[in-house]
């Protein structure tokens, strides 16, 4: 999906306030957080590319949101791609 943001897909598709957007910056996928009940949550944190996440989930112990379901990188690469294809990303 995309908006004025970017491109973005539903980490958890039965909560849609919470968005992972994504993009391609110098050859890497990096992903960036919305939330709408959080609006500082987009101002607060910019983009994380995908290898500084991949070193997070390493320490990953069963807190919270799993970091691989939120930050998946097979979804991300299938939004560039259609974008690419598309012809508009970021």
């Amino acid at each position: 999906m995309k908006d004025k943001l970017g491109l973005y897909y539903y980490p958890n598709p039965l909560n849609r306030d919470f968005r992972m957007y994504v993009c391609e910056m110098e050859g890497e996928t990096c992903f960036r957080m919305w939330s709408a009940e959080d609006s500082k949550l987009w101002e607060d944190h910019d983009w994380v590319p995908y290898g500084a996440i991949k070193k997070a989930t390493e320490m990953y112990e069963g807190q919270a949101i799993d970091p691989k379901q939120a930050y998946d990188i097979e979804i991300a690469r299938a939004l560039l791609k259609e974008a690419k294809k598309a012809g508009s990303h970021r």
